[in-house]
């Protein structure tokens, strides 16, 4: 006989099955979603791929008798105006249902509570906020790229105890264990394209590919003022099979071919006496429909992001080893620590040998809400 299930542990599985989107929707958000009836599950659904069904409807289609007193529940606010499919709130009010669960309002201005006010006026019992906490970490990406004009963007490093990121003689390789970098590659997949400087790319050699597990990897970004990404790297040879762009400086553009042969491709981005303006590089992103970044650049990218207020979230992978005076991953000087960027603790992990630590900024008045 199957459990029966409370609202916040159908709610709970509605999110495991939004995951399942997760390298496929974008720029759409993750949204999973369940049918209840006294308890247990009778049909259920995900937001696949992008243009494809919502949640909402494969989840109604996959009940093949809809009992009248059915429970919907869903991550995500059914949306109420017609974009590349139909409106979800116009299907579930066609379909009888009477009692909607919702995890989370849309941040879409589109929606924004008008698909919970389409539900209300026909008649359907609405609860809002049932898990929310875990609904809402569903679509951070998707409510900083839709309310702020430009990427979430997130910042990974790999750290020593005392802060540094690579050795005196700068061997970075392996600081963390092969649980950690395992999950390092899980954590690329949450996002839609990976940024490092150039310096990572002539140091390390990276793929930057998503390995170990079974998702799509990210489009590859590389900050390169002046066009020294060598033709032998890894991301150069691999770009036929995985989108890589170079960001350059204006003027070097032109002389980007014998990259381009390789099916790299050369875009233009604002630099000024050495530095790359960081709010017109975002402004660029999300005009490509980048809606998550992580960084994965050495001590001058993250850095430069710091310096700009543009991570929002911080991915720390802390290996339990001291390397002393070596180079540490922040550059950016704090004269008040008074004044200084404060972090919301958001999880702490042990993995194997190591500890993660994730942080978010602290919100301010013109930030996404937790």
């Amino acid at each position: 006989m199957a459990a029966t299930l409370t609202l916040e542990q159908a709610m709970s599985h509605a999110v495991v099955l939004a995951r399942r989107g997760t390298g496929y929707v974008s720029p759409n958000p993750r949204v999973g979603c369940v049918l209840l009836h006294h308890g247990t599950i009778i049909g259920e659904g995900w937001h696949q791929h992008y243009g494809g069904p919502h949640a909402e409807v494969e989840a109604l289609r996959s009940c093949a008798n809809l009992p009248p007193d059915a429970t919907l529940v869903v991550t995500l606010e059914p949306c109420s105006h017609t974009g590349k499919t139909p409106p979800c709130a116009d299907a579930i009010v066609a379909a009888g249902i009477r009692h909607v669960v919702v995890g989370s309002v849309d941040p879409n201005p589109l929606v924004a509570g008008r698909g919970i006010e389409r539900l209300r006026s026909s008649g359907i019992r609405v609860d809002v906020g049932v898990g929310n906490d875990d609904c809402v970490e569903l679509i951070r990406g998707f409510s900083t790229f839709i309310t702020t004009s430009r990427p979430y963007v997130a910042l990974k490093l790999a750290q020593s105890l005392d802060g540094s990121i690579m050795s005196s003689t700068r061997r970075s390789s392996w600081i963390t264990s092969l649980a950690s970098r395992q999950h390092v590659h899980a954590l690329r997949a949450e996002f839609d394209a990976i940024l490092v400087g150039v310096g990572t790319v002539i140091a390390d050699n990276p793929l930057l590919s998503v390995r170990h597990v079974d998702l799509p990897s990210p489009r590859r970004f590389v900050l390169d003022p002046h066009l020294r990404t060598p033709i032998d790297s890894q991301l150069v040879q691999t770009a036929n099979t995985i989108p890589t762009t170079i960001l350059t400086h204006p003027d070097r553009v032109a002389e980007a071919d014998s990259l381009r042969s390789y099916g790299v491709r050369v875009s233009a981005t604002p630099i000024h006496e050495e530095k790359v303006n960081i709010a017109s590089l975002l402004t660029l992103l999300h005009s490509e429909n980048v809606t998550s970044l992580l960084l994965e650049g050495g001590a001058a990218t993250a850095s430069a992001f710091l310096e700009a207020d543009a991570v929002d979230t911080l991915h720390l992978h802390v290996a339990p080893m001291l390397l002393g005076n070596s180079p540490r991953w922040f550059n950016v000087n704090v004269d008040d620590p008074a004044s200084a960027p404060r972090w919301q603790t958001a999880r702490v992990r042990l993995v194997d040998s190591d500890v993660h630590l994730t942080y978010h900024r602290k919100q301010r008045s013109n930030d996404v809400p937790d």
